[in-house]
């Protein structure tokens, strides 16, 4: 088994696409692994590229016909050889995010490793198939929470959602869709971008509401009135000129996030609309694959609407590269 046949088998470079998952849970519950939320992200991709080498195992009859030129049903790679990669994949997986988060990223990583051998060996031809997807990805953005699953619910929620749509027009990627299927993507779509969008940011913790005066620990102050007060505003009442530079940092959250959930809901959107009007295989496949890379801006709304926009640039910065090595190892 040679590297390079590793490297499609497991479609190595779509592993690209899962590190905003976890990040994306991370900032929405304000970091609870610190320094070693870097380490999250790779127990990511390692089940990431479990789920993909137990794909191509549990489908190896069906490729030999559809896909003949796959690793499995082209030689290159043996059936054991595949699954003995993904148990491999998946206790790593495992492993990393225990040194990362102990028992509570456990609690997450044990059942998202069940769900991706669910989904591949029993639920993937199934009505079920979509949304088993979904919770796989669901799981991984919660993965990043440390326990605080209920404070990134909405960031998996969103990811949930784009990975079912994805996930049901993928079906149609041999013989082609329904226009019905790539509706259900669209309108999969348009969910995940509104729920991004509506995502409340760390700037919203209670005690530093928008309007509501805070003293620096957070707490709400009295309001103080008189010649101090006006002294406090910078003067005769006027704002005093700190008031604009807190503004901004409050408004480049919001617009960063506006503007990823744009760009995700108008690459992904319009290339499912495309298949919609013309679901052949081909415009089917195509829509895929901007769908598995379209989770990126998405991921990127995500942490920017939890405050972490310096990160979300960095996540959205990987999109090129993604599309770069797609057309080198196929993503789906």
């Amino acid at each position: 088994m040679r590297f390079r046949d590793v490297v499609e088998l497991v479609r190595a470079p779509a592993a690209l696409t899962v590190p905003g998952d976890s990040l994306a849970g991370a900032a929405a519950a304000g970091f609870p692994y610190g320094a070693r939320t870097a380490v999250v992200p790779l127990a990511s991709a390692c089940l990431y590229w479990a789920g993909m080498a137990l794909n191509d195992y549990a489908d190896r009859d069906l490729d030999a016909v559809e896909r003949p030129e796959r690793p499995i049903p082209s030689g290159r790679v043996k059936p054991s050889e595949a699954l003995g990669l993904a148990a491999g994949l998946t206790a790593a997986g495992v492993g990393l995010a225990a040194v990362a988060g102990g028992r509570r990223a456990l609690r997450v990583a044990v059942p998202l490793a069940a769900t991706v051998w669910t989904y591949d060996l029993v639920a993937k031809p199934t009505a079920a198939g979509p949304a088993a997807m979904g919770l796989a990805r669901g799981l991984d953005v919660l993965l990043g929470a440390g326990g605080r699953l209920r404070a990134a619910a909405l960031p998996a929620a969103a990811v949930t959602a784009h990975t079912v749509g994805v996930t049901v027009l993928s079906r149609g990627e041999v013989h082609g869709a329904s226009p019905e299927s790539a509706r259900f993507a669209v309108g999969a779509t348009t969910v995940a971008a509104a729920l991004a969008a509506a995502s409340p940011g760390a700037r919203h913790r209670l005690g530093a509401l928008p309007g509501r005066r805070t003293d620096p620990g957070g707490r709400p102050a009295r309001v103080r009135s008189g010649i101090r007060a006006r002294n406090e505003r910078g003067g005769r009442g006027r704002p005093s000129a700190g008031v604009r530079p807190e503004a901004l940092r409050r408004a480049v959250p919001t617009v960063t996030t506006a503007g990823m959930a744009s760009l995700y809901a108008a690459t992904v959107g319009k290339a499912q609309l495309g298949a919609a009007r013309k679901p052949d295989a081909a415009t089917v496949r195509s829509a895929t694959g901007a769908g598995v890379r379209g989770v990126i801006p998405l991921q990127s709304a995500l942490l920017a609407r939890s405050g972490a926009v310096a990160l979300a640039a960095a996540v959205v910065g990987i999109g090129p590269a993604v599309r770069a090595l797609s057309k080198v190892v196929s993503p789906t």
